[in-house]
């Protein structure tokens, strides 16, 4: 920190009167120090930061921040206003001014330093001494975390970086608990982000948790800074009872909080605000305003979507590859579901034969039905077109991040060319983002940082991955693709069956997870094509079956013998009725994560026998999606239902069964309205009567 900042960087008597002329005054005194290597850039990348938002803060507070490759080192300058200057703060001019700079490429220390003056920020004792200082040595001091020589004695006036550090991991409990479940202390965890990632992200944080101490609650915030980010615990998120997500751009790994009551807000909001946002996710925790667990999210990003993480450190090889593979097949999943739909409407307007219809840009009649097929088949199959492209990019930006998606794009649309389908996707996925990882290990003068991103990376690992797909590997991959192709054309008999069987099972397993994802990835590959086999569609139709089994069987469970289910899963099972008739596998999450040793097994029984049926049934499907919606794409249809039924009634018996085998608790009897829980009563318990 001490070479962040120095006397000569203060400016005590900032005489500026807007900010622009703030950030050039302050600016100048980098540039004089050689911290600054062109005056009017750096000045551009910190109107262009200004610009996505103002950098204004309540309490007479502006940090106007960038990154930019005129920056030689982390830098700051601090100035100090009279009269005060406009930074779009709401409660008026801004008269402490702090200007940070950092270098394009600059390292983990010094940005973790920037976070701390950012933490510190947010600590009154801190702005009061700055400005009441009289000494441009002694406010840097100050900033720098020592202790002024003219303060010495005074060891409390301004936190240390050290014991600043200490707390700002997890907030504890002050004198105004409010009691969570059980009595303990109200538990929050926050996510906090901004566009550079170097101030507001760990303001915000700071700002939450001191309104935590506050409050008596207990905030852990993870800051998804330029430093990067620790995720949060998983237990600790468990554990939460509310969560807050203040951020100005795409919280990263979103889906690890549903199913929790949640406050979603911009970064500013906690900053300035952050006792209201405790409020508010505490009534929604006390209102029970909380997406149920894998149920089906407006917004696209809930359960049903696999999590997007690139592997945190300590997992093994095989954790990382699952997660990398999930990221390409939960970004593939709505363009197969758009495609295939389309493709399957044109195909019942039009009939079978619409595939082979001119394009509509010049045949288009309004007044004809066939126009209108022809229309939805034409555009379902240009969406379908991007499902190995797609798949492909985003396995490279689950290992790589965003520098991943140009050759990933680029690798999964040659796999496409040389007809390596999926196979060639997947493997072109993994190649982009180990190319990527590469060359970013590779140490590069300061000069090239700037353009490693948008120049360096996408133009050698386009060029990398283009010439091993073409090249090397990609004859292979389509010969193996090809062969798989006529094995699953080739099924037939007992061995369809075993593997409509098999396919049921892994669509229980584990209700829209990596397994389930596997067996829909599996199907969804064999007709994304203009002219799907009759195998392909026999497992597509398969797949789709098992998957409506798990939530379809609990609901009907709910049903018949809802004494042996607590009331939020009753409640629970009225939805699952829609999340199931709609192919939405995890509507069965609730009852399988309370009880799973019973749900799983009599899932996985109730999807073989299902899948299996729809096999020997010989029911086909083009559609990649929609549940019940689709039955009249379906071929044998009325058969297809009898397999699903019988599935379900299997499921449906066994969990019924297995929870009546299970022994009561201990005292778990209802003695009037004050007993036991009425919503998880022993076996043959009377049921109080409520009015």
């Amino acid at each position: 920190m001490s070479d962040m900042i120095s006397a000569d960087l203060v400016d005590l008597d900032l005489s500026a009167d807007t900010k622009e002329a703030a950030a050039r005054a302050l600016a100048e005194r980098m540039a004089a120090r050689g911290r600054v290597t062109d005056l009017e850039g750096f000045l551009a990348d910190v109107a262009a930061r200004e610009a996505q938002m103002p950098t204004g803060l309540d309490g007479g507070i502006g940090i106007p921040h960038c990154r930019s490759e005129h920056v030689t080192e982390p830098t700051l300058a601090f100035g100090r206003s009279a009269r005060g200057i406009d930074f779009g703060a709401a409660d008026g001019p801004a008269d402490l001014v702090f200007l940070i700079a950092a270098p394009a490429g600059a390292d983990d220390a010094h940005l973790t330093i920037l976070s701390f003056l950012a933490r510190q920020l947010m600590n009154a004792e801190f702005t009061d001494a700055l400005r009441a200082v009289g000494d441009p040595a002694d406010a840097a001091a100050l900033i720098r975390g020592e202790e002024p020589a003219a303060d010495a004695g005074d060891e409390d006036s301004v936190a240390t970086p050290a014991a600043a550090s200490a707390g700002a991991a997890t907030v504890g409990t002050g004198d105004r608990e409010d009691p969570g479940p059980s009595g303990r202390p109200f538990r929050i965890v926050a996510v906090t982000s901004c566009p550079t990632g170097i101030a507001h992200t760990y303001m915000a944080a700071e700002s939450l948790e001191n309104a935590g101490r506050e409050e008596g609650v207990e905030v852990v915030v993870e800051t998804q800074g330029s430093a990067g980010f620790d995720r949060l615990d998983p237990a600790v998120i468990a554990a939460a009872d509310g969560v807050i997500l203040a951020h100005d751009v795409p919280v990263r790994e979103k889906d690890r909080f549903a199913g929790k009551p949640t406050v979603d807000t911009g970064v500013k909001a906690a900053i300035n605000r952050p006792g209201e946002l405790i409020g508010e996710v505490r009534g929604k925790a006390a209102r029970g305003e909380a997406t149920a667990a894998g149920a089906a999210d407006p917004s696209g990003s809930a359960g049903a979507t696999p999590v997007e993480r690139g592997g945190e450190s300590g997992e093994g090889y095989g954790t990382k590859l699952r997660k990398w593979l999930m990221s390409g097949v939960s970004y593939m999943v709505p363009f197969v579901a758009a495609g295939g739909l389309l493709i399957a409407l044109g195909f019942a307007i039009g009939g079978y034969e619409i595939n082979k219809a001119p394009s509509v840009m010049d045949h288009f009649v309004w007044t004809q039905a066939d126009s209108w097929a022809a229309l939805l088949f034409q555009i379902g199959g240009v969406a379908f077109a991007f499902l190995v492209p797609v798949l492909a990019g985003y396995i490279a930006y689950g290992m790589a991040d965003r520098p991943g998606l140009v050759p990933g794009f680029v690798g999964g649309s040659i796999a496409l060319t040389i007809d390596a389908g999926f196979l060639g996707g997947l493997a072109a996925g993994l190649i982009s983002g180990a190319v990527v990882l590469a060359i970013q290990r590779v140490r590069i003068p300061k000069a090239l940082r700037g353009i490693m991103p948008v120049v360096v990376i996408p133009l050698i690992s386009a060029a990398v991955v283009g010439f091993l797909m073409f090249v090397v590997i990609g004859k292979p991959i389509a010969s193996a693709q090809s062969a798989m192709t006529d094995w699953l054309n080739g099924l037939s008999g007992a061995n369809a069956v075993l593997l409509g069987a098999l396919l049921g099972l892994m669509m229980c397993f584990d209700l829209g997870g990596p397994v389930n994802k596997v067996a829909y990835t599996f199907a969804t590959a064999g007709i994304a094509v203009a002219s799907p086999s009759d195998s392909a569609m026999k497992i597509m139709a398969a797949v789709m079956a098992a998957g409506m089994v798990p939530p379809l069987a609990m609901a009907l469970a709910t049903t018949v013998r809802g004494r042996l289910f607590n009331a939020a899963e009753r409640e629970n099972g009225k939805a699952a009725w829609v999340l199931g008739a709609s192919f939405i596998s995890e509507g069965a999450i609730p009852f399988a994560a309370a009880d799973p040793l019973r749900v799983i097994p009599s899932s996985m029984v109730g999807g073989a026998v299902t899948g299996a049926l729809s096999m020997a049934f010989g029911a086909t499907l083009r559609a990649p999606h929609g549940g019940i919606f689709v039955v009249p794409l379906i071929g044998n249809p009325l058969l297809y239902l009898v397999a699903i039924a019988a599935g379900v009634c299997v499921t449906t018996a066994l969990v019924i069964v297995l929870k009546g085998l299970r022994k009561p608790a201990r005292g778990a009897t209802v003695q009037g309205s004050g007993g036991a829980d009425p919503s998880a009563p022993a076996p043959g318990a009377k049921q109080p009567v409520t009015a």
